[in-house]
């Protein structure tokens, strides 16, 4: 018998590696973890010991271990991983964090003498979010969030905190904290420990997050798993929203999410993160680690879960998979082949290769930490993504982390409530109730839940709707207290050079792009020129968004949504700079070049004219024609046409065929109808907007 490692002979006695570790413990055999390997003669005995075979001899079994050397080179290897893990470069961030918040400090100091000699003490009632405790403690919200990311704790300013973060927060700012007590949110909080006794939880799935730099194949890798193509479906081949799906493999499931990898989405990433059980660091074995890899490990070790690497892309010709390891190991992450614990599996997400070896370390982690829950309480989940639908209005994909969720339970999700209607699992299944672990898209709520909310069951409707408009009640208070608009200060400290500030309205199709765009952009601000996000929000643009625009000297940018047509006009005539991108690193790049003053001259799109879709005409040999009204405007054979569908844009592309009645035209004005044939888009419904528009150079934002 050659080598083989703990789990595998598991597998082929039929019982699990735990078990194996147990025995092998007692019979005084230092074993570290499952892929520890064992030689012919202690896997002999061990097989003796578990089938009964050496009945009395395991006193001899333990002798005729070398007591001495054994000891020695674990010892030894201890401290080689000790020393290979960077636990003293670990303790040189923890005292530079330490440092950082000393120097904050020392900034307060001012503040401080000024302040009476007595502590200061702030009250807080029920659960309390990033945003209100900056209120409380007269700061903002940017700061805060810095606090919390060197305590090792990454949030977002709608992310409720615990009352131990909560203290530790307000000994940075010298305070002290009490509680006014909210029955109605602890009657809420009893649901958490009610009957969740270990007796009564099961085994579940394991929740998988999927993490890494962008390109370097996460999300193939899923396609691989889950025989599907997500990627073909999002612009630019980059995923742009959180996606959970749900797995079989043999007699087993897991819970992927799909994380984004590009940097822009590290709000989303961390929230991914908190919500695992076991994280895999997607690594191109061509590129090795990048600055979004080292971002993605920090998340993951912030949130204290497993972490298993996979070396992607091994069958490319410049693939150097002992230099992933080495970049690996500089992070901290000894890989187990190296005398560390870092679980790393060679792939190819387009062959195949090394992805059930893959499946199965996730597998055989989820059994070596036994992941459990209460089936049968009351429903407790998390928002993974949200957005308004036309037709079935406000939806919220969900995953549900303990209990069962059934067609018809009364919910509370942050400051929004409903009753659920339907439920849809990540098949597209129609499905009447959701258990622990179970990615679910639900219908039913009264709007648009923020990503991260927490979604509670509760006993009835009018509960939930009197906690939901207590909690809006409650934001909109706070929101009014920390965002103040004093426009003649802000005038006057531009006018004196003290400071410049470049105002952006962020508007999207989901919550967690908004997030994730608005978190990105508050970082490219510079001592001479500060990023102020003055509203963000989902939807179309809006004429109170152009409004709000005019009135505050701001740009507005949409992501995968556009103005209508009130709104373009009033831009137009208000002066108001709209920028539109589907690609949000674009974002990123257009800001960044413009709070630096480096943006040459682009080219800028200036609407020709507006149509509306009101019949389709579908033929077989050209395929569908756009029978459509000019509302505005004109169009011209040779326009390029946005194809708009409730404020968000479906196609871009060129006329193939502009028609009056049976005569091909070179434009058609305001006021008369036409038929419009694109190429490559067919997929016309009566009520589309078609957008003719040009490109002109012009000086950005």
């Amino acid at each position: 018998m050659k080598k083989m490692r703990v789990y595998e002979l598991a597998r082929e006695l039929g019982t699990t590696s735990k078990k194996l570790i147990e025995v092998l413990k007692d019979m005084n055999i230092p074993i570290k973890n499952h892929m520890s390997s064992l030689d012919e003669d202690t896997a002999q005995k061990l097989i003796s010991v578990l089938t009964g075979q050496q009945k009395g001899q395991e006193e001899t079994t333990t002798k005729e271990v070398d007591e001495e050397k054994l000891p020695v080179e674990e010892k030894e290897t201890s401290e080689t991983a000790k020393a290979a893990t960077g636990v003293e470069v670990q303790d040189k961030d923890t005292e530079t964090r330490k440092l950082g918040r000393k120097a904050r400090k020392a900034s307060m100091e001012k503040a401080k003498k000024e302040a009476k000699e007595e502590k200061k003490e702030i009250e807080l009632e029920g659960n309390v979010t990033v945003n209100e405790l900056a209120s409380k403690l007269e700061d903002s919200s940017a700061n805060v969030l810095s606090i919390l990311l060197d305590l090792g704790v990454p949030s977002h300013i709608n992310q409720e905190l615990s009352p131990e973060v909560i203290e530790l927060v307000a000994s940075e700012y010298d305070v002290e904290v009490s509680y006014q007590r909210d029955l109605e949110e602890e009657k809420l909080g009893d649901t958490e420990t009610e009957s969740d006794d270990e007796e009564v939880k099961a085994p579940r799935y394991p929740v998988v997050a999927v993490l890494g730099h962008v390109d370097h194949g996460k999300t193939s890798l899923l396609d691989y798993i889950r025989k599907s193509n997500v990627t073909d479906s999002e612009a630019g081949g980059i995923t742009q929203h959180i996606g959970a799906y749900r797995v079989l493999t043999d007699d087993e499931g897991v819970i992927f999410l799909d994380t984004p990898g590009h940097e822009a989405f590290t709000a989303m990433r961390a929230r991914g993160a908190q919500v695992t059980d076991i994280a895999i660091i997607v690594v191109a074995a061509n590129d090795g680690i990048m600055p979004q890899t080292i971002e993605a490990i920090n998340h993951v070790k912030a949130a204290e879960v497993n972490i298993i690497v996979a070396i992607n892309k091994i069958d490319k010709k410049n693939a150097n998979i002992e230099r992933v390891k080495q970049q690996l190991a500089d992070q901290g992450l000894i890989p187990e082949d190296w005398g560390g614990n870092t679980i790393c599996v060679p792939v190819c997400a387009l062959s195949g290769e090394g992805v059930d070896e893959l499946l199965e370390m996730i597998v055989l982690l989820a059994e070596m930490n036994e992941y459990k829950t209460n089936f049968k309480k009351a429903a407790r989940g998390i928002v993974i993504e949200s957005n308004l639908d036309k037709g079935k209005g406000p939806l919220a994909t969900v995953l549900i982390q303990k209990g069962t969720l059934k067609i018809g339970d009364p919910v509370v999700c942050g400051h929004i409530y409903g009753r659920i209607r339907a439920m849809v699992d990540d098949r597209g299944e129609v499905i009447k109730e959701a258990d622990a672990c179970t990615p679910v898209k639900i219908v039913g709520l009264n709007n648009v839940p923020q990503a991260g909310d927490q979604l509670y069951v509760v006993n009835d409707e009018k509960f939930a709707r009197h906690l939901a408009e207590k909690r809006a009640q409650k934001h909109k208070e706070i929101s009014r207290k920390s965002s103040p608009v004093s426009f003649d200060d802000l005038f006057e400290q531009i006018t004196k050079g003290e400071v410049k500030e470049l105002n952006l309205i962020i508007k999207g199709d989901v919550h967690g792009s908004v997030e994730a765009l608005q978190d990105s952009l508050m970082k490219l601000s510079i001592e001479e020129v500060k990023i102020k996000i003055i509203h963000s929000g989902v939807g179309a643009i809006t004429e109170s968004d152009v409004m709000l625009a005019a009135a505050s000297n701001a740009a507005i940018i949409g992501f995968n949504v556009r103005p209508d047509t009130k709104a373009r006009k009033m831009a137009e005539s208000e002066n108001v700079d709209i920028r539109s991108y589907r690609i949000i690193y674009e974002v990123i790049e257009d800001v960044k070049a413009a709070v630096t003053g480096m943006l040459d001259p682009e080219y800028k799109e200036v609407v020709q004219g507006v149509a509306e879709v009101r019949q389709v005409f579908k033929s077989s040999r050209v395929g569908n024609i756009a029978g459509s009204y000019i509302s505005e405007g004109k169009i011209s054979r040779n326009s390029t046409i946005r194809v708009i569908r409730d404020g968000q844009t479906l196609h871009e592309g060129k006329i193939a065929s502009l028609k009056r009645f049976k005569d091909d035209v070179k434009e058609v004005s305001n006021g008369y109808e036409c038929g419009i044939l694109l190429e490559s888009f067919n997929d016309f419904k009566e009520g589309d907007i078609l957008e003719a528009y040009t490109m002109e150079e012009v000086k950005v934002i």
